[in-house]
């Protein structure tokens, strides 16, 4: 079906999430994972007999294969449709225009979207030959910590940002995370000076402007805008309004660009679908594994101008209580990073805003409207994979 621009394309009616822990040991991901199904399915007035569609991240620990069935197995469910989703840090995003595109095709009518993981006190190493060990290692940019570590010295390098600017970002999360219970940085606020004066970790990275990774597990119900009309359920739903995806590379020798990412078509087609620009946005729930990463999605999504971004948290309140809130539940720098599930809590957060049930941080969009629309990205490793989705209390058309 051909939805018009601005016309829902999907409603999640529901949402469930785990707080993060840093250990989970005698717990399994697929223990979490039922967790965090019966909370959105709860949350939706739906019993896992309403499921029919699943989606589900690959390796979640306990199954490296045949994941689908094996997660519908131990849930109890028969789906009609179940795939693996499989783009990193945009997995969850990912998922949810998914659903979305397989209620629209008749596939499913619930489709319930699940990322998660466990944290062992020795997690496993893939030991498998690919581009990043024999193109990036030899010149020493393996793993996460030095990739992105050179994404922001381009950036300094080619706008003359500097490690204020990106600090900001991290103080900003640390200071949201404090309205947020369920955040592992909950209690624990970092000044400008605390981020700076924190050791690098891979110069110029700092370890403040670093995620931490945690255990935890995100569930998303949707269905079509057709069956949420006048939806039952004790919460009202939230619309997809667009969705955008972009795979550029895998291995930061092979990235097009140093200062921009695969964002920048996936943010745009997103707008397009959803008939709305920057200046529309009430809520910027964005990926932000590592400050870089938020400084490159705000410049990519046409909020400030390319190396601009410092002024975009100079010059304005970004907090809930501000004209447009920036992650106001602490986002991954603030809360941590559960793995894949770690993508799915901005599209979560997303869901509060807009619906009016973040407690303690809700923003109040224009005009005390209530927040209207809201922008949710998801980023793969080294910026490789995007995705982008405008959700929305209603439709916009």
């Amino acid at each position: 079906m051909t939805r018009a621009v601005g016309a829902s394309r999907a409603a999640i009616v529901g949402v469930g999430e785990l707080t993060p822990v840093r250990r989970t040991e005698g717990a399994t991901t697929m223990g979490l994972l039922a967790r965090a199904a019966r909370a959105a399915l709860d949350d939706a007035g739906l019993e896992p007999s309403d499921v029919d569609g699943l989606l589900v991240a690959p390796q979640v620990g306990e199954t490296p294969q045949h994941v689908p069935a094996t997660v519908a197995e131990y849930l109890g469910l028969q789906p009609r449709m179940a795939d693996v989703v499989d783009l990193g840090g945009a997995t969850g995003p990912g998922m949810i225009w998914r659903a979305g595109a397989a209620v629209d095709a008749g596939m499913a009518d619930v489709v319930l979207c699940l990322v998660g993981n466990h944290r062992n006190p020795k997690p496993l190493r893939s030991p498998n030959r690919n581009p990043i060990r024999e193109l990036d290692v030899p010149h020493g940019a393996s793993g996460a910590n030095t990739s992105y570590a050179f994404l922001k010295s381009a950036h300094m390098a080619a706008y003359g940002t500097t490690d204020e600017d990106f600090a900001q970002i991290a103080a900003v999360s640390r200071a949201h995370a404090q309205l947020n219970p369920a955040a592992i940085f909950h209690g624990r606020p970092a000044t400008l000076r605390d981020v700076l004066d924190s050791p690098y970790v891979a110069e110029p990275l700092h370890l403040l402007e670093i995620v931490m990774p945690v255990a935890g597990a995100t569930a998303v119900v949707v269905v079509s805008p057709e069956r949420a009309t006048g939806w039952p359920g004790p919460r009202r739903p939230v619309h997809l309004l667009g969705a955008g995806e972009k795979v550029s590379h895998r291995a930061m020798s092979f990235s097009p660009s140093l200062t921009s990412g695969p964002l920048r078509p996936a943010i745009a087609q997103a707008y397009a679908q959803a008939g709305v620009g920057p200046a529309d946005l009430d809520v910027l729930s964005l990926y932000d594994c590592y400050t870089v990463v938020t400084a490159l999605t705000l410049e990519d999504a046409g909020i400030c101008p390319p190396g601009r971004f410092a002024d975009f948290f100079r010059d304005r309140d970004v907090s809930h209580a501000g004209e447009v809130a920036y992650n106001p539940h602490g986002g991954q720098l603030g809360c941590g990073q559960a793995d894949l599930a770690g993508g799915m809590s901005h599209a979560i957060e997303a869901v509060h805003q807009l619906r009016g049930t973040a407690h303690g941080r809700q923003h109040h969009g224009r005009a005390d409207a209530g927040p209207r629309t809201a922008l949710v990205t998801g980023n793969g490793a080294t910026l490789s994979e995007a995705v982008a989705l405008v959700l929305g209390a209603e439709e916009t058309r």
